[in-house]
């Protein structure tokens, strides 16, 4: 497995380099530029014309490309043009952020997924199997960004019982307060997140319940006297989350990479809501360095995918 590990993280390598450069070469058509309106409104263009040439933007996107990657090499991905600040620094201060909602999301979501989806399943055709499928229905029905507007609407707004912005009270001070302010921030959109992510789990492990429960398997084991309760937990379990598996890499990058709705009607500043701000002022450096950050954990997602799916069932090994 770990050469096969190896070498999938070798393949990345072009991947990645030929995303690079058609993100470079996109950012770049993008119209206007990233001083127009970002500093002295009065600014005439002559001063304008000067800060594009000093900052290389009107030579040839190979050159920019070449010169952009001689500095990554050397750990320097260029100054945000709208923060004025190193990208890195921009970026590492939102990805804690977003690693924090994240995490607290993904675990929301799996503790609620998994005990609906395998009740649901054992229960089939019954009044909880309804109310399950109600509830995951209902879910995916509804656009995620009605449910995220209502909620930071009545629980925020009205009720005030959650807070609507930011990711830290500025008041909060020591490391016990300010965790506890985070948490307090991250309670509203990581709940509203993982109530409408619980959907497909619940729905694919109650389908991976009943197909395992008709099986062959399963039948020889309760004819030998195994009592459902063992079945359940070393036969049906273990089989009905290989679909689960095989998405589960590609959740939890897709959950690092920000939720571009979460953060923007939350005012969360993790990484999606920089992405957008980045396109919006045409902060190139930032632009491209998060579209090949969420491309790298696009093909690390697939990779663990695989790496999951083979440790739940041996039969699967990654060649």
């Amino acid at each position: 497995m770990w050469k096969t590990i190896l070498r999938r993280v070798l393949i990345m390598i072009p991947e990645l380099i030929i995303l690079s450069i058609l993100v470079f070469i996109l950012a770049k058509q993008l119209p206007g530029d990233p001083f127009t309106g970002s500093i002295n409104p009065k600014a005439s263009p002559g001063q304008l014309h000067h800060l594009m040439k000093i900052n290389g933007l009107y030579d040839p996107w190979y050159q920019q490309y070449g010169n952009w990657i001689v500095h990554l090499f050397h750990g320097d991905l260029g100054n945000s043009y709208e923060y004025q600040a190193p990208v890195t620094t921009v970026i590492g201060s939102r990805a804690v952020n977003t690693f924090w909602l994240a995490l607290l999301t993904m675990i929301m979501t799996y503790s609620i997924g998994l005990p609906l989806g395998l009740y649901a399943g054992r229960h089939e055709g019954k009044l909880q199997d309804t109310l399950v499928r109600i509830y995951s229905y209902t879910t995916m029905s509804v656009p995620f960004f009605v449910v995220l507007v209502l909620g930071c609407w009545i629980l925020g707004f009205d009720l005030r019982l959650f807070p609507t912005a930011g990711s830290v009270t500025p008041t909060a001070s020591g490391f016990m307060e300010v965790a506890l302010s985070r948490f307090y921030h991250m309670i509203l959109p990581a709940t509203l997140g993982a109530l409408f992510a619980t959907s497909g789990i619940t729905q694919y492990l109650r389908s991976g319940v009943i197909d395992a429960r008709k099986s062959n398997y399963v039948k020889t084991a309760q004819a030998k006297g195994v009592s459902m309760n063992n079945i359940y937990k070393h036969h049906i379990l273990r089989n009905a989350l290989l679909p689960i598996a095989a998405f589960a890499g590609y959740s939890i990058t897709g959950l690092l990479g920000g939720s571009l709705f979460t953060e923007q009607i939350f005012s969360y500043p993790g990484m999606g809501l920089l992405f957008l701000n980045a396109v919006n002022f045409r902060d190139y450096t930032v632009m491209t360095a998060l579209v090949l950050l969420y491309g790298f954990l696009s093909l690390v997602g697939t990779l663990l995918s695989d790496i999951a799916l083979s440790v739940i069932d041996p039969r699967i090994r990654v060649d």
